[in-house]
């Protein structure tokens, strides 16, 4: 049976927007006073919000090298929000130009934005979908004209499935992505957990869901590292597994200690 579609996003400035929230914390201009309003109320409760989002940035970098050195030339960035400073395709232009990305996001706004920034006849590409319908995501033409999902593939998941409150949901949807590609393709993700600081991530939680950015089912505080760990479940973990991204296969010595980044971030292969 095909699920229902789900309702489309529709483009609302008074609505905080994650990419958008994100792309302020790393300094961009894409945002609007909304974002810039719910990222001061964030910042008070967590300062050190602006850090982790560069150090997602590390993680990303680091992860997207991993896969060009595994083989992987074809990436698939899900919830990927405004592609700009270190995204993948900016990654990939170092280490395999070659290689080709599509960004999936679900608000259209994000869309537009992203597809100005990108060149044309370049390598990468964004389309409009959502998570929550894997399958046609998958099958959206602005993707298989990109991707060959008969050959292996990386679907990335950086700080996406955190805007899928039902543990059910974000598991069946990370298993149909699983299931849709063939042996050889890796999933990363990155995840916020309530492990290190469970107060101040329940306070957040609150927050964001107040404010309309993230619907759906409330949660009292964020996933754990052990919950996030299950969405690789099926797969062969990369080496050192699913850590906080300072751990996550560091080069030199690491800006921030593991244990003031409460973001858990892992890679694993399809067998």
């Amino acid at each position: 049976m095909t699920s229902p579609r789900p309702e489309r996003v529709r483009f609302d400035p008074t609505i905080p927007n994650a990419g958008r929230i994100t792309d302020y914390f790393l300094g961009g201009k894409d945002n609007f006073a909304t974002d810039r309003a719910a990222a001061q109320a964030a910042l008070s409760i967590a300062p050190e919000l602006p850090a982790m989002s560069r150090e997602g940035r590390r993680f990303l970098d680091r992860a997207v090298r991993f896969l060009v050195q595994a083989g992987i030339r074809q990436f698939v960035d899900i919830g990927c929000g405004l592609p700009t400073q270190g995204s993948v395709h900016q990654v990939l232009r170092g280490v395999a130009p070659e290689a080709r990305v599509v960004y999936v996001d679900n608000d259209p706004m994000v869309v537009v934005h992203a597809q100005a920034l990108l060149k044309e006849n370049s390598p990468a590409t964004v389309i409009e979908a959502d998570i929550r319908d894997p399958e046609r995501l998958l099958a959206h033409p602005g993707l298989t004209d990109m991707i060959d999902l008969d050959e292996p593939v990386a679907i990335l998941l950086f700080a996406v499935l955190t805007d899928l409150p039902d543990d059910v949901q974000a598991m069946q949807v990370t298993a149909a992505l699983q299931k849709a590609v063939v042996p050889g393709s890796y999933m990363a993700v990155s995840h916020a957990v309530s492990d290190l600081c469970p107060e101040r991530t329940a306070r957040l939680a609150a927050l964001f869901q107040d404010s309309g950015s993230i619907t759906g089912p409330r949660r009292t505080n964020l996933r754990t590292k052990a919950e996030v760990e299950l969405f690789l479940d099926g797969l062969r973990p990369v080496e050192p597994g699913v850590v906080y991204l300072p751990e996550w296969r560091p080069e030199g010595a690491a800006p921030h200690r593991p244990d003031s980044v409460w973001v858990v971030g892992g890679v694993a292969r399809k067998e």
